[in-house]
């Protein structure tokens, strides 16, 4: 259907030899090859407390439980991020504040806007490397570290991406991961957490499956017979045929993750010149704070364009699109429920709607990104002019 998709996988042979070695094993369930995957992920963000999970979901949720929040707590989060990043935090009963982006070149979360929202409820903030980009962390740990807070560092879109020399998903308290289809290093469904002390770490592990001190495959070759439950916790693990096809997915994330920056590249220069378009994070480099993992292919459309005819446009033309993303303050629960403090939004609200996103994957080509360019400069010309 589509000339040109919004992601595509990128599996070869080694993939599925990996995931035939575990079917072959007999052991489905997390495994040695879990902990080689955990191994590995560490080792390429620099710690050795990683641990997988089942998706970057739990993940959050479990970061905010082993922080110890809930009833009574405020996390603060951008409003234009997935849903998971307040879901998590709601569902261990804590409030969210949600927090408005920088502008239209950046949009990361704005730390002013989280210095003003702090009250003496709030526990910790959530920060989101929108697509790949680094948060100003060096302003986050300043304000984190004045007010006492935790932070989560929602890196979904940003495996091996840095700020400052240092791997995003380590710079605050806990990171979370995803591996999701569509994400860099891709597995299905899949999660991780680093953490940044043992003693997190360990509560983590114990978290992730229902606080027993004992593995089934500690039980499975006789290295225990029994086990006891010290923490109330949750079936989060993930299984060895993910990790497997992590293990392989994590050698080609580097070299995809350059991929993905040489195909921006070619997207900021070849619509710089459309009239009203707005390219954020098109000088991201210029700063020289860090490295994106070019997850995402945001632009801002022209003022007072409608996005919908545009994508509409781009469908017809056989391009693939989407939007990154709905605020959760404009979702019907999150607009409406009391644990939700959704005020002083402006440039979220203002700049959502301009938000499309175009393919980009580390198998496309350079023609398919100048059919995609094309096609959106001739995609707004229809959609500022129907017929």
């Amino acid at each position: 259907m589509w000339k040109v998709p919004l992601s595509d996988l990128t599996f070869g042979p080694e993939e599925r030899e990996a995931a035939q070695r575990v079917l072959d094993s007999g052991w489905l369930t997390m495994g040695d090859r879990t902990l080689e995957f955990e191994r590995r992920f560490g080792e390429a963000l620099g710690t050795p407390r990683v641990l997988a999970v089942a998706n970057c979901t739990v993940a959050l949720h479990l970061a905010y439980v082993a922080l110890g929040i809930g009833p009574g707590d405020e996390v603060i989060c951008p409003s234009l991020t997935f849903v998971a990043t307040a879901n998590a935090a709601l569902l261990t009963g804590a409030s969210v504040v949600l927090a408005d982006v920088l502008g239209a070149h950046d949009l990361s979360l704005d730390p002013a806007d989280v210095a003003r929202k702090i009250t003496p409820k709030t526990r910790a903030i959530a920060v989101v490397h929108y697509a790949g980009y680094p948060c100003d962390m060096d302003a986050i740990r300043a304000i984190a570290a004045e007010h006492k807070l935790a932070i989560v560092e929602d890196a979904a879109h940003a495996p091996l991406a840095t700020w400052r020399g240092e791997k995003l998903g380590t710079l605050g308290d806990i990171g979370c991961f995803s591996f999701f289809s569509n994400k860099n290093l891709a597995v299905g469904e899949g999660g991780a957490v680093s953490s940044r002390d043992d003693a997190l770490h360990t509560r983590m592990r114990l978290l992730r499956s229902h606080g027993m001190t004992t593995l089934t495959l500690d039980r499975h070759r006789g290295h225990a017979f029994s086990y006891d439950v010290v923490e109330a916790g949750m079936n989060y693990r993930i299984d060895e045929l993910r990790s497997a096809i992590g293990v392989v997915q994590l050698g080609r994330l580097a070299e995809g993750n350059q991929r993905r920056r040489a195909l921006t590249a070619r997207y900021h220069e070849k619509l710089a010149g459309i009239p009203g378009l707005v390219l954020p994070y098109r000088d991201f480099y210029a700063r020289d704070v860090g490295e994106s993992a070019h997850h995402l292919m945001p632009v801002l459309l022209p003022e007072g364009l409608s996005r919908k005819p545009v994508m509409e446009q781009m469908k017809a033309r056989g391009i693939q699109t989407s939007v990154h993303y709905p605020p959760i303050h404009l979702f019907s629960h999150h607009g409406s429920s009391d644990l939700v403090r959704r005020d002083g939004l402006e440039r979220t609200d203002a700049l959502a709607p301009r938000e499309l996103t175009l393919p980009l994957y580390p198998r496309m080509q350079d023609e398919d990104v100048d059919l995609v360019c094309a096609s959106l400069e001739a995609s707004l010309r229809d959609a500022a002019s129907p017929t």
